[in-house]
């Protein structure tokens, strides 16, 4: 089973619109979704905006329903040259990167795991491929891979997007996808990031007033393409 957690109702409606005879359950305040797409057994969830919220739904959706891969989708700011409003991000790591030991010796987004401490938690290589597969199969994608940065904050200065490109070579900013990630690697599920871009600060008005602009396209944009990684590779 897929399991896809966005943290909108534009990041999810989409995809859950197209699910066959749906059912629904609701735990932990969170509404799951279950049913199939194209013939691909999915779950689907709106987490709500921040990483607690992420890792509730995370782990509740691997109790619950036992997924064998999860995609988190959804919008994020760019942080990096590569990345502009109408872009997309296709994460081959994840970072947090608000996490801050620094005053015991640390690097900053040092994670503090079961069995290890890491900055990086890798996604899928085999979901980051597919994920790559269904954009090039789409017309007018433009899509990079790279580092995608998680922390509790919107990020709307430039200045704070550079660093986060400079400190961890981020492609883009969000708040959920570290923590779905967290979650999916101490469980051991596969995991992958997508983010489509809706603000980029380059504007001039902020990326405030970018992102209530270009949301709803950006998350239309995801929507399209997790629904042709569905239909390029059903279940396994």
């Amino acid at each position: 089973m897929l399991g896809i957690i966005g943290a909108m109702d534009i990041e999810v409606n989409g995809i859950i619109e197209k699910m066959e005879k749906p059912e629904r359950k609701t735990v932990s305040g969170i509404t799951f979704t279950s049913g199939t797409i194209s013939g691909t057994a999915c779950v689907i969830a709106k987490c709500g905006i921040g990483k607690v919220n992420a890792a509730i739904c995370t782990q509740t959706m691997i109790l619950l329903y036992s997924p064998d891969r999860i995609i988190n989708t959804g919008v994020g700011g760019a942080t990096s040259d590569k990345t502009h409003i109408g872009s997309v991000v296709i994460a081959d790591r994840v970072v947090q990167h608000d996490f801050d030991t620094t005053a015991l010796g640390d690097e900053t987004g040092t994670l503090f795991l079961p069995d290890e401490n890491r900055i990086y938690l890798p996604c899928s290589e085999k979901l980051c491929g597919e994920l790559e597969n269904a954009c090039a199969s789409l017309d007018d994608i433009d899509y990079t891979v790279g580092t995608i940065a998680t922390g509790d904050r919107f990020i709307s200065e430039t200045e704070d997007r550079r660093l986060l490109n400079t400190r961890f070579n981020a492609l883009a900013c969000e708040m959920e996808g570290g923590s779905i990630g967290h979650v999916c690697y101490v469980n051991k599920i596969p995991f992958c990031i997508l983010r489509s871009i809706s603000d980029d600060n380059s504007g001039g008005e902020g990326s405030h007033v970018e992102y209530a602009v270009f949301a709803k396209s950006a998350a239309d944009k995801a929507v399209e393409i997790i629904t042709a990684y569905i239909n390029a590779c059903p279940e396994d």
